[in-house]
């Protein structure tokens, strides 16, 4: 069985053109090509394999956030196609719970805070309601708790 620890050397080797560092969660640094990674989740391995897909896929930024999603499960198939090479499987409901976190994520952000409504991203981090023609801005939210903005006009 894999460990954080028995699969750092591999990677380190394998891919040499990514750093891997001790952090405080898991996560890809396009800036930095720097896979972070918590040095005592030794049982998170496939979260370790994940990031290092967001590595090889270089992976960097999106404009719309449904692109994340894409982004997310590009990494999530590159990962299964690394733990094969070390013998080992991603479960597929590992893998749905990790996406229906950025679908929930994305769902918020999506819902217009006046009518409910599902409304559709027009900029960055501004949505607008087909409905009821409501427009919110949106916080990055991806490691911290959503917030919704009123914008009277884009």
């Amino acid at each position: 069985m894999l460990s954080i620890h028995s699969l750092l050397p591999l990677l380190k080797q394998a891919y040499p053109q990514l750093s891997f560092r001790p952090g405080t969660d898991f996560s890809w640094s396009p800036s930095e090509q720097v896979v972070y990674f918590e040095p005592h989740a030794d049982d998170q391995w496939v979260m370790l394999l994940h990031e290092t897909a967001h590595g090889l896929l270089r992976h960097t930024d999106y404009t719309k956030d449904v692109e994340l999603l894409k982004l997310e499960r590009q990494a999530w198939d590159r990962a299964q196609e690394l733990a094969r090479g070390y013998h080992e499987m991603i479960q597929e409901e590992v893998i749905e719970a990790n996406l229906d976190s950025y679908r929930d994520w994305l769902h918020s952000r999506s819902t217009c805070p006046a009518c409910r409504a599902t409304g559709v991203q027009v900029k960055r981090r501004t949505y607008s309601c087909l409905a009821c023609r409501h427009h919110w801005l949106v916080n990055e939210a991806r490691t911290c708790a959503l917030r919704r903005y009123v914008v009277t006009s884009i």
